[in-house]
């Protein structure tokens, strides 16, 4: 069957970036020499189409909050983000007729700037408004943080910008505990933030989504929206039936968690022995294929990440780090510790 191609944690568009530097810029910070020390010049950042991947990002943004003192650094480059930095998904919801457009528009059209293998951005209407729901990426730390804290107020930011006003969330609602910059949400809530939620997620009322974007151009609006179809279309017409399942395996692993065939073939809209027969057919079984996804997650977060083992172990569905310790050790015929030891060395 030959190699398996290295899996990724995922990545986005180069244009987030841009919000990073201009919220150092403003905190009288020079960020040419950090982004140079990520391989981030000019020429890279002009690149069109160009991806950084997700444990780069963490990285930079870590070292950017580390390099100007101010935890809430992902606050500010939300309010530093533009529509623009999403690329032609972001041009496309700029010229969307209401901001219910623009969100459903920046959610249908996420993989077109970023993607991520623990879930994908929703948005979910009701009767009153409609909530913009980004994923879960627990467990928590100084390296992840700010990425929450950037997207939702980022949203916010490129929202008002189709109102043509300033827009507060109705509910606001963040994964992790309290930090100690706390107060510095204030400004995108009407009402108190609540933290250690169930899920990271802002409200909007039904008026605010309901609000006209005076640039609104019919015409303009119809043929971005072609595009972005076309381009989404080519992105996931070339996955391979071994892909899509890797796909949705990320997302259903965490917390002592194993998926079932069963549910993936109701993912996939194919009864389960079809999905049988079809992996068969690849010479592979599901069994095989979640084992694979997994020693391919666990070398990738050991690699990329400054997670703990414990923390890997929850995140790959093991019940335990012992668990998880053993079956490394049976892909492998090594220890998770000296992995991280021999991929540290080598970089």
């Amino acid at each position: 069957m030959g190699e398996r191609p290295r899996l990724r944690l995922g990545d986005l568009s180069v244009g987030f970036v841009q919000p990073l530097s201009e919220a150092l810029r403003q905190l009288g910070h020079d960020p040419a020499e950090l982004l140079q020390r990520y391989g981030l010049d000019a020429q890279r950042l002009a690149q069109p189409g160009a991806r950084l991947s997700i444990a780069r990002y963490m990285h930079l943004g870590h070292a950017a909050i580390h390099a100007s003192g101010d935890l809430a650094l992902g606050l500010r480059m939300g309010r530093c983000s533009h529509l623009a930095n999403a690329g032609l998904a972001g041009i496309t919801a700029a010229q969307a007729p209401t901001v219910r457009d623009a969100a459903r528009t920046l959610t249908r059209f996420e993989p077109l700037y970023a993607s991520n293998y623990r879930g994908r951005c929703s948005f979910e209407e009701d009767a009153e408004g409609g909530w913009l729901r980004f994923y879960s990426i627990s467990p928590y730390n100084d390296y992840n943080r700010f990425v929450v804290d950037s997207l939702l107020s980022g949203w916010l930011n490129q929202l008002s910008s189709v109102a043509g006003e300033r827009l507060l969330a109705e509910r606001l609602q963040v994964e992790f505990e309290a930090p100690a910059y706390a107060d510095a949400y204030l400004p995108l809530c009407s009402h108190a933030v609540q933290f250690a939620a169930a899920g990271n997620q802002l409200r909007l009322s039904h008026a605010m989504l309901s609000r006209d974007n005076p640039q609104h151009c019919p015409s303009t609006w119809h043929q971005l929206l072609q595009l972005c179809e076309a381009e989404l279309e080519q992105r996931t017409r070339v996955r391979t039936l071994r892909e899509r399942i890797t796909h949705l395996l990320g997302p259903q692993l965490s917390g002592g968690r194993e998926p079932d065939l069963e549910h993936v073939a109701q993912q996939l809209q194919l009864p389960s022995w079809t999905l049988r027969r079809l992996l068969a057919e690849e010479g592979t079984g599901f069994r095989e294929l979640l084992n694979d996804t997994r020693r391919d997650l666990a070398e990738t977060y050991i690699r990329d990440t400054a997670l703990s083992f414990g923390e890997i172990a929850y995140l790959l569905g093991f019940a335990s780090a012992e668990a998880f310790q053993r079956a490394f050790k049976r892909w492998t015929g090594g220890t998770p510790g000296a992995f991280r030891r021999q991929r540290r060395q080598l970089s």
